[in-house]
This record gives structure tokens, sequence and C-alpha cells, in this order.
């Protein structure tokens, strides 16, 4: 914890591009904040990029199960019996996620747990770089599929009843994303999460990872989120829960990513 803090307060003083946008996007979405809580909140956000690495950092140990290991040490999950009562329906789960606290643990602690997660995610570059991060998410259970060729993996795994990991506090561009309210302002939002629930029966289940003080993650899985008869309305509700997070933790979300592309901020209500 405290070589990682460290690391991100060195990081941070490079004043790297990374760090603009993050020092932007917290004075946009917290204007209400002072100047000196907002620097504040970019140190903490540096800081917890920092311990990050460092606990990546073991999905790279040459050693055969040592990340399963260290997963399951270091991280704890809360909510189980909600996962279990969505599994009952057999339906499949869809899992609202976002890069909050360490999202590789929220994945990696489910399947050591007996849950089917597959993640929809993106190729790494270089290569060996993706070929080596399959490799160790496959070695604790955990399925990936690749945008933007995902659909038929994410139904097979509905249909296994299993469960599937979408992101949503990312930019979307169309026609995937769509305009959604966040943190005042429309944002090019995942549109897909609530269609899929409501074509295939699946459950959605909010998951929030959060970093104690001591270091260790908690993986909470929260009551699922009912649908209505209006898709453009579920998905603004399910975009208001990663906003929910984004405040609750601020510290701990993913400031540094170009989240508000094309984004007029004088349309900003609240």
């Amino acid at each position: 914890m405290a070589l990682g803090a460290f690391l991100g307060r060195f990081a941070l003083m490079f004043n790297t591009r990374h760090a603009r946008v993050a020092r932007e996007n917290l004075e946009r979405c917290f204007p209400e904040l002072t100047a000196e809580r907002r620097s504040e909140l970019l140190k903490e956000n540096y800081e917890h990029y920092g311990r990050m690495v460092l606990e990546l950092a073991h999905m790279f140990a040459p050693l055969a199960g040592h990340f399963r290991a260290y997963v399951q040490r270091n991280v704890a999950i809360e909510g189980y019996e909600n996962w279990e009562k969505a599994a009952a329906r057999g339906k499949g789960v869809l899992f609202l996620g976002s890069h909050i606290a360490n999202w590789e643990f929220a994945a990696s602690i489910g399947a050591i747990k007996d849950m089917p997660v597959t993640i929809v995610t993106r190729r790494l570059k270089p290569q060996w770089l993706h070929d080596w991060m399959e490799k160790v998410r496959l070695s604790v259970g955990v399925r990936a599929t690749y945008q933007p060729r995902t659909i038929p993996t994410v139904m097979k795994a509905l249909r296994d009843n299993g469960g599937v990991v979408f992101v949503m506090d990312q930019y979307m561009s169309p026609p995937m994303g769509e305009p959604m309210r966040l943190f005042g302002v429309k944002a090019h939002t995942l549109a897909a999460v609530a269609p899929l629930a409501r074509r295939t029966g699946a459950t959605i289940l909010p998951v929030l990872p959060k970093r104690e003080a001591d270091g260790r993650v908690r993986i909470i899985i929260e009551p699922e989120i009912p649908l209505t008869d209006d898709d453009k309305a579920d998905n603004q509700t399910l975009a208001n829960k990663v906003e929910e997070w984004m405040r609750a933790v601020p510290g701990q979300a993913l400031w540094a990513h170009r989240r508000f592309k094309d984004v007029d901020w004088t349309d900003r209500i609240g």
C-alpha cells in the first residue's frame, strides 16, 4: 500500500496527458468542491493507480497458481446470495461493472467462487501481453470475448446460465454508445445492456469493487436492477448507478480515461 501510493505520487509529478485528463475530469464533475479538495482527490487517484499496478503485477508471476492464491488471500466477496438468486432463474446474468478499484479482481474472485464469468473487453497490444493476460485469466476461470464480435459468445454464455460482465464507465462511440446523463451532461455510454437483458431474460446485477484501508479489495454484488418497458430509461438507470459509485469512491475511479469526449458542458444539468 505504501509503495504503491509512492509510485502513484511520483508518476503524478510528471503531469502527463493522463494526469491532465484526470485533473480536467475532476474539475468538471465536481465543480462544487474546492480546488484544494480536487487536488487531494487527484493525488488519491494516482495513489490508487500505483497500488493497482503492484496488484496487477501478481498476474505476471512465473509461479503456477500464484495469482489465484493471491486473489483468494486478498479479495473478499459480498452479496453472493444475489448471484445465487439470479442463477436460480436459469436465464444468465449481466454483471454491470466499472473500472473502479481493481476490476480484474472482481472477475477473478467471481470465477474462483464458481460463477461462470465472461468479460466483454478489447484486445490488448502488443500481442504477447494479450496472450499472457488471457492465459492468466483462464487460470482462474475467467473467459473473455473481444469487441467488436462479442454477441455469439455473450448469447452462448447466457444460454449456459453464465455471467457476462459489461462496463459502463467508458466512452462508447455510436452505434453501440448512446448519449446518457452522467454528472449532468450527455456522454456516449454503452447502450446494449438493458435491451440484451430484456431480449434474453437475464438478470442485471451491479458489482462494485472497493479497496479497503488495509489494502484488501471487497467485491460487492448488489441486488438486481429491475427493468421497465423502456430501454432508454433502463440504460439511464444503469448509468446513474455507475455515477453513484464514482461519487462514492472517487479516489478509486478511472478519471485518467477520456470519458467525456464530444460533451457539451454548457448543457449541464445540476
